[in-house]
Protein backbone atom coordinates (compact mmCIF):
# COMPACT_ATOMS: atom_id res chain seq x y z
CA UNK A 1 0.00 0.00 0.00
CA UNK A 2 1.34 3.42 -0.74
CA UNK A 3 2.13 6.14 1.86
CA UNK A 4 -0.58 8.75 0.32
CA UNK A 5 -3.22 5.55 0.92
CA UNK A 6 -1.75 5.37 4.19
CA UNK A 7 -2.27 9.15 5.01
CA UNK A 8 -5.87 8.94 4.04
CA UNK A 9 -6.56 5.95 5.99
CA UNK A 10 -5.14 7.23 9.86
CA UNK A 11 -6.79 4.54 11.34
CA UNK A 12 -5.47 1.26 9.31
CA UNK A 13 -4.97 -1.38 11.44
CA UNK A 14 -6.36 0.16 14.61
CA UNK A 15 -9.75 -1.03 16.24
CA UNK A 16 -12.51 1.51 14.55
CA UNK A 17 -14.13 4.18 17.31
CA UNK A 18 -16.91 2.42 19.32
CA UNK A 19 -20.41 3.29 18.02
CA UNK A 20 -22.93 5.11 20.47
CA UNK A 21 -25.50 2.40 18.58
CA UNK A 22 -23.53 -0.43 19.13
CA UNK A 23 -23.64 -2.18 22.52
CA UNK A 24 -20.13 -1.68 24.77
CA UNK A 25 -18.91 -5.48 25.63
CA UNK A 26 -15.01 -6.87 27.16
CA UNK A 27 -13.90 -9.83 25.09
CA UNK A 28 -12.73 -13.26 26.42
CA UNK A 29 -10.20 -15.30 24.49
CA UNK A 30 -8.43 -18.28 24.27
CA UNK A 31 -6.25 -19.53 21.40
CA UNK A 32 -4.95 -22.87 21.95
CA UNK A 33 -4.48 -26.46 20.98
CA UNK A 34 -7.76 -28.44 20.95
CA UNK A 35 -7.79 -32.71 21.76
CA UNK A 36 -8.37 -33.28 17.75
CA UNK A 37 -6.29 -34.67 15.62
CA UNK A 38 -6.26 -32.82 12.02
CA UNK A 39 -5.71 -35.40 8.78
CA UNK A 40 -2.12 -34.29 8.87
CA UNK A 41 -1.28 -35.46 12.15
CA UNK A 42 -1.18 -32.60 13.82
CA UNK A 43 -3.30 -31.09 16.47
CA UNK A 44 -5.94 -28.70 16.12
CA UNK A 45 -5.40 -25.27 17.34
CA UNK A 46 -8.58 -22.71 17.55
CA UNK A 47 -9.35 -19.48 18.47
CA UNK A 48 -12.45 -18.44 20.30
CA UNK A 49 -13.80 -15.05 21.83
CA UNK A 50 -16.65 -14.51 23.85
CA UNK A 51 -18.28 -11.33 25.25
CA UNK A 52 -18.33 -10.85 28.74
CA UNK A 53 -22.12 -10.80 29.17
CA UNK A 54 -23.70 -7.90 30.36
CA UNK A 55 -25.25 -7.42 33.61
CA UNK A 56 -29.66 -8.26 32.76
CA UNK A 57 -28.87 -9.16 29.42
CA UNK A 58 -30.31 -12.01 28.01
CA UNK A 59 -28.81 -14.99 25.31
CA UNK A 60 -25.47 -15.96 24.90
CA UNK A 61 -24.15 -12.70 23.52
CA UNK A 62 -21.42 -12.56 21.35
CA UNK A 63 -19.22 -15.79 20.27
CA UNK A 64 -16.79 -16.57 17.42
CA UNK A 65 -14.63 -19.52 16.72
CA UNK A 66 -12.10 -20.25 13.94
CA UNK A 67 -9.92 -22.97 13.59
CA UNK A 68 -6.22 -22.10 12.80
CA UNK A 69 -3.84 -24.40 10.96
CA UNK A 70 -0.90 -25.79 13.24
CA UNK A 71 1.81 -24.09 10.80
CA UNK A 72 0.15 -20.53 11.35
CA UNK A 73 -0.27 -20.04 14.58
CA UNK A 74 1.77 -16.92 15.24
CA UNK A 75 0.44 -13.26 16.28
CA UNK A 76 -0.31 -11.48 12.74
CA UNK A 77 -2.94 -14.77 12.05
CA UNK A 78 -4.38 -13.79 15.41
CA UNK A 79 -4.20 -10.48 14.31
CA UNK A 80 -6.42 -10.97 11.01
CA UNK A 81 -9.02 -13.41 12.96
CA UNK A 82 -9.53 -10.41 15.80
CA UNK A 83 -10.40 -8.07 12.70
CA UNK A 84 -12.91 -10.66 11.44
CA UNK A 85 -14.62 -11.19 14.70
CA UNK A 86 -14.88 -7.28 15.22
CA UNK A 87 -16.28 -7.23 11.98
CA UNK A 88 -19.22 -10.20 12.54
CA UNK A 89 -19.05 -8.79 15.84
CA UNK A 90 -20.52 -5.27 14.31
CA UNK A 91 -22.94 -7.10 12.19
CA UNK A 92 -24.40 -8.45 15.19
CA UNK A 93 -25.26 -5.10 17.30
CA UNK A 94 -21.65 -5.22 19.11
CA UNK A 95 -18.98 -2.72 19.32
CA UNK A 96 -14.95 -2.92 19.67
CA UNK A 97 -14.46 -4.61 22.75
CA UNK A 98 -13.25 -2.20 25.72
CA UNK A 99 -11.00 -4.95 26.91
CA UNK A 100 -9.13 -8.10 25.84
CA UNK A 101 -9.16 -10.73 28.46
CA UNK A 102 -6.91 -13.60 28.33
CA UNK A 103 -6.05 -16.47 30.68
CA UNK A 104 -3.00 -18.71 29.39
CA UNK A 105 -0.31 -17.12 30.56
CA UNK A 106 1.81 -19.01 27.92
CA UNK A 107 -0.14 -17.00 25.28
CA UNK A 108 0.49 -13.74 26.86
CA UNK A 109 3.00 -12.68 24.45
CA UNK A 110 1.27 -13.63 21.29
CA UNK A 111 -1.88 -11.98 22.26
CA UNK A 112 -0.41 -9.20 23.08
CA UNK A 113 1.29 -8.32 20.27
CA UNK A 114 -2.03 -8.75 17.88
CA UNK A 115 -3.98 -6.49 20.34
CA UNK A 116 -1.29 -3.99 20.35
CA UNK A 117 -1.52 -3.74 16.65
CA UNK A 118 -5.10 -2.99 16.48
CA UNK A 119 -5.21 -0.61 19.53
CA UNK A 120 -6.77 -3.12 21.83
CA UNK A 121 -5.99 -2.67 25.83
CA UNK A 122 -5.32 -6.80 27.10
CA UNK A 123 -6.06 -7.67 30.64
CA UNK A 124 -4.04 -10.60 31.76
CA UNK A 125 -6.90 -12.17 33.70
CA UNK A 126 -8.50 -15.12 34.82
CA UNK A 127 -11.61 -13.69 35.42
CA UNK A 128 -13.06 -15.56 32.19
CA UNK A 129 -16.02 -16.64 33.63
CA UNK A 130 -18.04 -16.85 30.50
CA UNK A 131 -15.28 -18.36 28.26
CA UNK A 132 -14.36 -20.88 30.73
CA UNK A 133 -17.72 -22.19 30.67
CA UNK A 134 -18.27 -22.12 26.84
CA UNK A 135 -15.18 -24.12 26.90
CA UNK A 136 -16.54 -26.94 29.61
CA UNK A 137 -19.30 -27.16 27.06
CA UNK A 138 -17.64 -27.59 23.90
CA UNK A 139 -15.05 -30.16 25.32
CA UNK A 140 -18.74 -32.15 26.36
CA UNK A 141 -20.46 -31.90 23.28
CA UNK A 142 -18.38 -30.87 20.42
CA UNK A 143 -15.14 -31.86 20.20
CA UNK A 144 -16.22 -35.44 20.93
CA UNK A 145 -18.38 -35.34 17.61
CA UNK A 146 -15.35 -34.62 15.72
CA UNK A 147 -13.17 -36.40 13.45
CA UNK A 148 -9.86 -36.76 14.98
CA UNK A 149 -11.18 -36.46 18.69
CA UNK A 150 -8.53 -38.06 20.88
CA UNK A 151 -10.84 -39.70 23.09
CA UNK A 152 -9.49 -41.36 26.47
CA UNK A 153 -7.17 -40.12 29.04
CA UNK A 154 -4.29 -37.76 27.55
CA UNK A 155 -0.96 -37.24 29.68
CA UNK A 156 -1.84 -34.13 32.27
CA UNK A 157 0.21 -30.79 31.67
CA UNK A 158 2.37 -29.91 34.38
CA UNK A 159 0.95 -28.82 37.55
CA UNK A 160 1.93 -24.85 37.76
CA UNK A 161 4.33 -24.20 40.93
CA UNK A 162 1.54 -22.38 42.92
CA UNK A 163 2.97 -18.83 43.97
CA UNK A 164 2.69 -18.42 47.62
CA UNK A 165 0.64 -15.92 48.61
CA UNK A 166 2.00 -12.08 49.54
CA UNK A 167 0.36 -9.48 51.38
CA UNK A 168 -1.62 -6.89 50.59
CA UNK A 169 0.58 -3.50 50.48
CA UNK A 170 0.12 -1.19 53.10
CA UNK A 171 -2.06 1.06 51.66
CA UNK A 172 -4.06 -1.46 50.17
CA UNK A 173 -4.93 -3.75 53.58
CA UNK A 174 -8.25 -2.35 55.45
CA UNK A 175 -8.26 -1.98 59.01
CA UNK A 176 -10.40 -5.22 59.38
CA UNK A 177 -12.54 -7.75 57.41
CA UNK A 178 -15.45 -10.37 58.34
CA UNK A 179 -17.29 -13.26 57.19
CA UNK A 180 -20.47 -12.41 54.92
CA UNK A 181 -23.65 -13.89 53.25
CA UNK A 182 -25.90 -13.49 50.61
CA UNK A 183 -28.96 -14.72 49.21
CA UNK A 184 -28.46 -15.58 45.36
CA UNK A 185 -31.60 -13.54 44.54
CA UNK A 186 -29.91 -10.38 46.22
CA UNK A 187 -26.72 -11.02 44.15
CA UNK A 188 -28.97 -10.71 40.83
CA UNK A 189 -30.04 -7.30 42.27
CA UNK A 190 -26.46 -6.13 42.61
CA UNK A 191 -26.61 -3.77 39.10
CA UNK A 192 -29.22 -1.54 41.14
CA UNK A 193 -26.70 -0.90 43.83
CA UNK A 194 -24.17 2.15 44.31
CA UNK A 195 -21.06 0.59 44.09
CA UNK A 196 -18.30 2.60 42.68
CA UNK A 197 -16.07 -0.23 41.68
CA UNK A 198 -18.24 -2.95 40.63
CA UNK A 199 -17.34 -6.34 38.87
CA UNK A 200 -20.14 -7.87 38.50
CA UNK A 201 -21.42 -11.07 36.27
CA UNK A 202 -24.71 -12.48 34.84
CA UNK A 203 -26.08 -15.17 37.40
CA UNK A 204 -29.07 -16.82 35.58
CA UNK A 205 -28.27 -20.16 36.01
CA UNK A 206 -26.38 -20.34 39.11
CA UNK A 207 -29.49 -21.67 41.47
CA UNK A 208 -32.12 -20.29 43.37
CA UNK A 209 -32.79 -17.40 44.67
CA UNK A 210 -32.79 -18.56 47.91
CA UNK A 211 -29.39 -20.17 48.25
CA UNK A 212 -26.68 -18.56 49.74
CA UNK A 213 -23.55 -16.87 48.98
CA UNK A 214 -20.53 -16.84 51.04
CA UNK A 215 -17.94 -14.10 50.82
CA UNK A 216 -16.02 -11.35 52.77
CA UNK A 217 -16.34 -7.88 53.53
CA UNK A 218 -13.18 -5.26 53.92
CA UNK A 219 -13.75 -2.13 55.72
CA UNK A 220 -11.42 0.84 56.21
CA UNK A 221 -12.56 4.26 57.96
CA UNK A 222 -10.09 6.13 55.71
CA UNK A 223 -9.53 4.98 52.59
CA UNK A 224 -12.02 2.23 51.52
CA UNK A 225 -12.53 3.91 48.00
CA UNK A 226 -8.98 3.84 47.62
CA UNK A 227 -8.48 -0.01 48.34
CA UNK A 228 -11.56 -0.90 46.03
CA UNK A 229 -9.78 0.99 43.35
CA UNK A 230 -6.56 -0.86 43.65
CA UNK A 231 -8.43 -4.28 43.77
CA UNK A 232 -10.30 -3.56 40.80
CA UNK A 233 -7.02 -3.33 39.05
CA UNK A 234 -6.25 -6.71 40.35
CA UNK A 235 -8.98 -8.16 38.56
CA UNK A 236 -10.21 -10.69 41.43
CA UNK A 237 -11.05 -14.15 40.71
CA UNK A 238 -11.81 -16.17 43.87
CA UNK A 239 -11.21 -16.69 47.12
CA UNK A 240 -9.83 -19.86 48.65
CA UNK A 241 -8.61 -21.06 52.20
CA UNK A 242 -5.29 -22.38 51.37
CA UNK A 243 -3.77 -24.30 54.88
CA UNK A 244 -3.86 -21.63 57.44
CA UNK A 245 -4.22 -18.35 55.10
CA UNK A 246 -7.47 -16.81 53.79
CA UNK A 247 -6.15 -16.35 49.98
CA UNK A 248 -7.69 -14.08 46.97
CA UNK A 249 -6.65 -15.44 43.75
CA UNK A 250 -6.40 -12.64 41.25
CA UNK A 251 -4.94 -12.00 37.45
CA UNK A 252 -3.35 -15.16 35.72
CA UNK A 253 -1.58 -15.95 38.99
CA UNK A 254 -1.39 -13.62 41.69
CA UNK A 255 -2.27 -14.69 45.64
CA UNK A 256 -2.70 -12.22 48.27
CA UNK A 257 -2.48 -13.00 51.62
CA UNK A 258 -5.73 -11.50 53.10
CA UNK A 259 -5.93 -12.97 56.60
CA UNK A 260 -4.71 -16.09 58.45
CA UNK A 261 -7.03 -18.55 60.30
CA UNK A 262 -7.05 -20.85 62.93
CA UNK A 263 -7.77 -24.37 62.15
CA UNK A 264 -11.54 -24.63 62.61
CA UNK A 265 -12.35 -21.12 60.99
CA UNK A 266 -9.89 -22.56 58.17
CA UNK A 267 -12.06 -25.40 57.51
CA UNK A 268 -15.36 -23.93 58.06
CA UNK A 269 -14.46 -21.42 55.14
CA UNK A 270 -13.28 -24.53 52.76
CA UNK A 271 -16.18 -26.35 53.49
CA UNK A 272 -18.56 -23.38 52.70
CA UNK A 273 -16.39 -22.37 49.26
CA UNK A 274 -17.03 -26.40 48.83
CA UNK A 275 -20.73 -25.92 48.56
CA UNK A 276 -20.87 -22.85 46.66
CA UNK A 277 -19.01 -24.74 44.05
CA UNK A 278 -21.81 -27.36 44.61
CA UNK A 279 -24.91 -25.73 44.95
CA UNK A 280 -24.25 -22.17 43.44
CA UNK A 281 -22.03 -22.74 40.46
CA UNK A 282 -18.94 -21.39 42.54
CA UNK A 283 -20.36 -17.98 43.18
CA UNK A 284 -18.61 -15.62 45.52
CA UNK A 285 -18.07 -11.79 46.46
CA UNK A 286 -15.96 -9.70 48.05
CA UNK A 287 -17.05 -6.48 49.14
CA UNK A 288 -15.13 -2.56 50.19
CA UNK A 289 -17.00 -0.50 52.51
CA UNK A 290 -15.98 2.34 55.02
CA UNK A 291 -17.97 0.42 57.73
CA UNK A 292 -20.70 -1.88 58.61
CA UNK A 293 -24.14 0.80 58.04
CA UNK A 294 -22.32 2.56 54.69
CA UNK A 295 -25.65 2.22 52.24
CA UNK A 296 -23.52 1.56 49.07
CA UNK A 297 -20.47 -0.04 48.56
CA UNK A 298 -16.90 1.36 47.77
CA UNK A 299 -16.17 -2.48 45.82
CA UNK A 300 -18.01 -5.08 45.10
CA UNK A 301 -16.93 -8.77 43.14
CA UNK A 302 -19.21 -11.40 42.11
CA UNK A 303 -16.27 -14.18 42.30
CA UNK A 304 -16.53 -17.79 40.67
CA UNK A 305 -14.73 -20.19 41.74
CA UNK A 306 -14.63 -22.09 38.67
CA UNK A 307 -11.76 -24.81 37.68
CA UNK A 308 -9.38 -23.11 34.69
CA UNK A 309 -10.61 -25.40 32.04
Amino acid sequence: MSQATEEARPNAGRAPSPSPDLLQADWELDYYSRPILEPDGKKRWELLICSTPLQGAEGSGFRFSLNCPAASVNSQWLKQSLEQAMEQAAREGYGTPRKLRCWRASMRTMVQRAAEQLGLELIPSRRCYALVEWLQERQLKVYPAEDGYMAGPLAPAPLPIQPVAVPLPEAARGDRWSWASLPLGALREAADWEVSFPGLVPLAGAGSDEAMVSGLRLFSATRSLAIAGWIAGLEPVRLEVSGGQLVLEAGLEDRWLLGNLDAEEAEAAAQAFRAAREQVGGVQFLAVQSHENQSGFDGFWVLRDLPDA
